[in-house]
């Protein structure tokens, strides 16, 4: 299990270090191919729209040849598709560059969440708050090589083949750890994965259940609140309360060190409480900090306000991912994957609709009372929290407090 656990891990840190060194390399991108803003956005929203699409059939790939090698092959896909980016030569092979970027990375994050489910159930401890913190940390590491190539002059060439080869031998190195199947005394992997496999490709609409799509809303309610700190935060700051850009820029800078820092210890939280405390607590604090950004009198009142939201908005979609794959384990272990898979079309939609939406009422409202609408969004969150202990496999068992995280 330790193993299984480092691999799981590994490959978060290794999706936040490649997404990261996209985002962060915009600029180049934007010049290089003297692209204007709406294409630039146009060609950014292919990204979310092919992950999107990929969510859909990851579930069905995973029941025929299991979420394990979804994720090795979408690993290494990913900076396959990311090289692409570097090497396309117009408008035309940029766009089919990043829907296989999107593609990608639709597949891996929806395999990867399921790995960690199975790694749970093994282990019977939460993992998953770990998971997430790797992918923070691995984004924060992919955004400052990326920025040091930028500053170097690298080219995107240069930059995503040196990056494609050392994520290559990461994945080599740690794809043998990832779990094959889900280890419970169910049925054999080869017969689950048919029965799972004619459930996905003919029985797709099934899987959408009332409970699916709870655990979906709150999940979308949650990252569209996050993507709208993400966005709009700096912009609150320097436009609203007059912050320098410098300062502006803290904000988002307090909510990720804070989320990163409460999902380092999530799990050891959620290994004591169940998952619907730690996530009515994790939103209604969220709530307390939005609510302190929108009334603050100056911006560090209001970053203080944004890193309790980051605080708050720490373990809620971590937990919420393991309930809905957890639940999906009654299905053999690709269940779980298609779970995960259905409750990430939710979330990706809600990551692609949430920051133009906040945009569009902004401009009939004003960004402060826009972002005091995130509030009562996050109190319905709490109040629906109890949904995750509705079914008893949602959560690991809770461990005794004296049994060390080491004992994986």
């Amino acid at each position: 299990m330790r193993r299984a656990r480092a691999a799981v891990t590994a490959v978060f840190a290794v999706n936040g270090a490649l997404i990261a060194s996209l985002a962060v390399r915009t600029p180049s991108l934007k010049t290089d191919h003297e692209l204007t803003a709406g294409l630039l956005g146009l060609l950014t929203a292919l990204v979310g729209v092919a992950a999107l699409a990929a969510t859909q059939v990851a579930g069905r790939l995973a029941a025929r040849i299991g979420s394990a090698w979804v994720v090795r092959i979408a690993a290494v896909a990913l900076p396959l598709a990311l090289l692409g980016v570097g090497l396309a030569g117009g408008p035309v092979h940029l766009a089919a560059a990043m829907l296989l970027v999107g593609a990608a990375n639709g597949l891996l994050d929806t395999a990867m969440n399921a790995q960690a489910v199975m790694v749970e159930r093994a282990a019977h401890r939460p993992i998953m708050n770990g998971c997430h913190a790797a992918w923070s940390i691995g984004s924060v590491a992919g955004s400052l090589t990326g920025g040091a190539a930028a500053q170097a002059g690298m080219s995107l060439t240069t930059h995503y083949l040196i990056l494609g080869g050392v994520v290559m031998a990461v994945v080599l190195v740690v794809g043998r750890g990832l779990p094959a199947e889900e280890p419970s005394g169910g049925p054999s992997p080869a017969r689950t994965d048919d029965g799972a496999g004619r459930r996905g490709w003919r029985g797709w609409r099934a899987g959408w259940t009332r409970r699916v799509l709870l655990l979906g809303a709150l999940g979308a309610a949650v990252l569209a609140c996050e993507g709208a700190v993400i966005t709009w935060s700096g912009v609150f700051l320097h436009e609203d309360l007059g912050a320098s850009l410098g300062v502006a820029s803290l904000g988002l800078v307090a909510f990720t060190a804070c989320q990163t820092a409460g999902r380092l210890v999530g799990d050891r939280l959620s290994a004591r409480h169940p998952a619907r405390v730690l996530v009515r607590s994790g939103t209604a604090l969220a709530a307390a900090g939005l609510t302190a950004v929108v009334v603050a009198p100056t911006p560090i009142l209001a970053i203080a306000g944004f890193a309790l939201a980051g605080l708050g908005l720490a373990t809620p979609l971590p937990l919420i991912f393991s309930a809905a794959g957890h639940a999906g384990t009654e299905e053999g272990g690709t269940g779980a994957t298609a779970a995960v898979a259905r409750l990430t079309t939710m979330t990706y939609s809600a990551m692609l609709l949430a920051p133009a939406l906040v945009g569009r009422v902004a401009q009939a409202l004003g960004l402060t009372w826009t972002l005091a609408l995130l509030v009562p969004l996050l109190v319905t969150v709490a109040w629906k929290a109890p949904v995750l202990a509705r079914t008893p496999s949602s959560t690991p068992p809770v461990v005794p407090a004296g049994v060390p995280d080491g004992a994986l």
